[in-house]
């Protein structure tokens, strides 16, 4: 998402012609492509779930579904676009009656767990030295133990991320990228002399409600006040949503609407990837599918930021394989679908991945977009620690909670104490086998 990203998460017409180029010359001879099996005289059809909306995502799937496809031609696949908003809920419904597709875009961390009930373990289906060349696989697997073995091939290296304007930022006299609440502050107020929108928020690509998804945000929030391991404390309840720290993050948060430093209708504003790339706002967080579109409009006055949401200088990342595909285990064609998962951890599909404009989570497979390579720098070169999707690693009651409640607050329509009341009041309504001592041990 996962996300992202809910989705319950194509790309321009320069990504697709780069995209159609790679396909040509992965189907060619190089020793990396999946070898073309002969047609089959019967022909079998598979269906494949996808929420990703108009991101880079939905892109790479059908690229990658035409490039299998070449390869299989005994094999079709129809993809299918579900709404992002109850996506869950129809998948849901689907297996329940047996009538869903054979392939799903499945969000990983918690979500998995939730839904592993109608999914497939690839451990059987998907041969171990395939599964070895993927990352990430982690949060994909029962327990979160990776030798369990997973339900989701990762479609790429996601991450939550801040973009901004290279010329508003010239043109209101800022000559670095914030680290801190305060730098944030205090070039906020030199953009908004400047008339210009430090950050814009709204509804995006992914349609995942009618507000803005706010846990990019709030991910950051939490990053700024708690390490990797003091995360599972929001898990298990000992660190709760009302602890004094979360609120204090919460509070600055409100302070950059108060202050007038974004859009004031944060609560209807659709289109917020183009109001971005048309100048309206300096700054916007969102995910890394988004680039693409972005990268085509702004070219080089594009950059790539973490958001400084900390008293001390930012030392976190937002850095996590957020979703990928599964296996129902109601399919009628599982070695066809096994065999299109296999495909996705080749190098010539992490390829086609990349060429959409993100980043491929296959081992050594890179993202040729200078952007992406800014993002993937910030751990590797910066030592930034990397952290999961904050909603991935909550409980989907929670997120939905959150969902609704911090848009809300960043407006100003409830306080900080109300929201987070509601938060750790939604978190106390989980069934104890929800709020074990770690990530791992959620049982829905």
């Amino acid at each position: 998402m996962n996300h992202r990203t809910p989705a319950k998460r194509v790309g321009p017409a320069a990504v697709a012609l780069l995209s159609a180029g790679v396909l040509l010359a992965a189907c060619g001879s190089s020793a990396a492509a999946v070898r073309a099996v002969p047609a089959a005289r019967t022909q079998v059809h598979l269906t494949l779930w996808q929420n990703y909306g108009t991101e880079a995502n939905a892109t790479a799937t059908t690229n990658l579904v035409n490039a299998f496809e070449r390869l299989h031609p005994g094999i079709r696949i129809s993809v299918v676009g579900q709404p992002a908003s109850n996506y869950f809920s129809l998948l849901q419904a689907a297996a329940i009656s047996r009538t869903g597709p054979d392939l799903a875009v499945m969000w990983t961390g918690l979500f998995t767990l939730q839904y592993k009930g109608y999914l497939e373990n690839l451990k059987s289906w998907v041969p171990k030295a395939d599964l070895a060349s993927m990352l990430g696989l982690r949060w994909t697997a029962n327990g979160f133990n990776t030798a369990s073995g997973p339900y989701v091939i990762p479609l790429e290296d996601q991450f939550y991320i801040g973009f901004y304007n290279k010329k508003l930022f010239a043109k209101a006299g800022i000559t670095a990228v914030p680290r801190t609440w305060t730098q944030l502050f205090s070039d906020c107020n030199k953009l908004k002399l400047a008339k210009t929108t430090c950050l814009y928020y709204g509804a995006g690509s992914q349609n995942l409600g009618a507000e803005f998804y706010p846990w990019y945000d709030l991910s950051y929030l939490m990053i700024g006040q708690f390490s990797l391991t003091q995360w599972q404390g929001l898990f298990n309840g000992t660190i709760p949503w009302t602890s004094p720290a979360v609120e204090a993050q919460l509070a600055k948060w409100h302070e950059l609407y108060a202050d007038g430093y974004t859009n004031k209708n944060v609560i209807t504003s659709i289109g917020s990837l183009v109001a971005f790339e048309h100048g309206k706002s300096a700054m916007l967080i969102k995910g890394n599918w988004d680039l693409a579109q972005l990268y085509q409009a702004m070219g080089s006055n594009l950059g790539t930021f973490v958001p400084p949401f900390s008293t001390h200088p930012v030392s976190g990342v937002v850095q996590y394989p957020g979703d990928g595909f599964s296996m129902t285990t109601y399919s009628q064609h599982k070695p066809q679908a096994a065999e299109f998962l296999r495909f996705l951890t080749t190098p010539q599909a992490g390829r086609i991945v990349a060429a959409s404009g993100l980043i491929p989570d296959v081992r050594g497979v890179a993202s040729t977009n200078p952007v992406s390579q800014q993002m993937l720098a910030f751990a590797a070169k910066d030592g930034m620690a990397t952290y999961p999707m904050l909603d991935n690693v909550t409980q989907p009651n929670v997120v939905n909670a959150g969902s609704k409640l911090m848009p809300e607050l960043l407006a100003g329509q409830i306080s900080v104490s109300s929201a987070a009341s509601q938060l750790e009041q939604a978190w106390r309504q989980l069934p104890l086998s929800e709020r074990g001592r770690t990530w791992g041990s959620y049982k829905p």
